[in-house]
């Protein structure tokens, strides 16, 4: 069976990943600025009233400045040097060069570097400030449970594929971070709902599923603590169950009456509820949760006119986004892992036909039909080069088969 991936994926993954340097512009780069910063907070605060400067904003942004990005700057994100360095390892699985693995390897060095500082164990966070209520706001050194598990996975992946222990240290500091810093905010006898990040701050479905994943990790570390381990999964997974909709979708926070749903936040719920299955096999109602959640994503987001999945199936803000990578890119992701070959292979060519020009990728389509945000690695280059990393042919196999392999 040949599972090598078509030379236009190849030469788009070396394009982006075989480097040394992942400054990336951004999509936030607008609400990074000085200006970005006080309209986001003026917005989280008195929304009806900031709703004005901050669509001049979007405007300014999409329809300006975001060729030239005056007032920008590239930036390192600690997501894209994980995504990088998993997307070069899925590769090499396949193709055995060396220069994969050695960019690797650069890119989880400078993760090591690079985690955020004055916490329990290693972590990592989105970068930069993001004020994201009236009362809570990250800044670049706030580490993240949404974040750490891309660089967890990577150091995992890596230690699985070539028996080199290096990282086995960062691994461990890992689980201490989850258990010292991050914060159990909800708890019932069978359920539980913890932090976003190392306060008390929020209950958010998407982190709660990836604290899950992470943890399903930390089980071939710590033997010892498997039982303890094993019972925290089943909790957190017991609430993610708990809070889904008869329909089968999740709000991004179950308990926000005002709260949305969108497509790329319930693609990475079930991403980690499957991938946390593989390692278990044993997560009650699995087939059931997952079936409804995947019936409803595609029964909700996606556009049959146009071939791509929106974001909004409920939205509480005004957005100008037609179309964005992000939510093809995560589902293209989930297809996979769900054995859902045609859906794949249908997504992948629009992906292709809309998205990628002259062998740049842009980010967004906005409602003005212009393309916009082009090479911007964290959102969405990088996950969508994730997706095609995959190896397809085992993705293909029974999506509730205990053998199945996920990466």
């Amino acid at each position: 069976m040949d599972n090598h991936l078509p030379l236009n994926a190849i030469m788009l993954i070396e394009q982006f990943c075989l480097k040394h340097n992942l400054e990336t512009y951004d999509p936030y780069d607008i609400w990074k600025t000085k200006v970005g910063l006080s309209v986001k907070d003026f917005y989280n605060r008195k929304p009806a009233v900031a709703i004005f400067p901050a669509s001049v904003l979007v405007l300014f942004d999409h329809l300006l400045n975001n060729r030239s990005r005056y007032g920008y700057r590239v930036q390192e994100y600690p997501i894209v040097r994980g995504l990088a360095s998993q997307i070069l390892l899925n590769v090499y699985k396949s193709y055995k060069k060396d220069i994969y693995l050695t960019y690797a390897r650069e890119h989880l060095d400078w993760l090591v570097n690079n985690s955020c500082k004055g916490y329990s164990g290693n972590a990592w966070g989105i970068g930069f400030t993001w004020p994201v209520s009236e009362n809570i706001a990250y800044d670049s050194n706030t580490p993240l449970a949404t974040h750490t598990p891309y660089v967890l996975e990577a150091f995992n992946q890596y230690t699985k594929i070539t028996g080199d222990m290096r990282y086995m240290s960062y691994i461990e500091s890992c689980y201490k971070f989850y258990e010292n810093d991050i914060q159990i905010l909800f708890e019932t006898p069978k359920s539980i709902a913890t932090s976003y990040g190392p306060t008390r701050d929020r209950i958010v479905t998407n982190s709660i599923s990836y604290t899950l994943f992470a943890y399903s990790i930390f089980i071939d570390y710590f033997p010892k603590d498997e039982v303890y381990i094993c019972e925290k999964i089943y909790k957190l997974y017991n609430f993610i169950k708990e809070t889904q909709s008869d329909n089968g979708s999740w709000h991004y926070a179950p308990f926000d009456d005002d709260s949305f749903i969108d497509c790329f936040h319930s693609c990475i719920v079930l991403k980690n509820i499957i991938k946390t299955q593989k390692r278990l096999n044993n997560l009650d109602n699995f087939e059931q949760v997952v079936g409804l959640g995947y019936n409803y994503i595609v029964s909700a987001f996606y556009d049959k006119n146009k071939n791509l999945f929106k974001r909004f199936s409920k939205t509480n803000k005004i957005n100008i986004t037609k179309f964005d990578l992000y939510d093809n890119a995560e589902f293209l992701n989930l297809a996979s892992l769900m054995g859902d070959k045609n859906r794949v292979t249908s997504l992948n060519t629009k992906i292709n036909e809309v998205f990628i020009k002259n062998n740049h990728i842009y980010s967004s389509q906005n409602f003005f039909g212009s393309l916009i945000n082009k090479n911007t690695l964290r959102w969405a280059v990088m996950p969508y080069l994730y997706s095609l990393s995959i190896n397809m042919e085992e993705s293909f196999k029974d999506p509730f088969s205990t053998s199945q392999s996920i990466i």
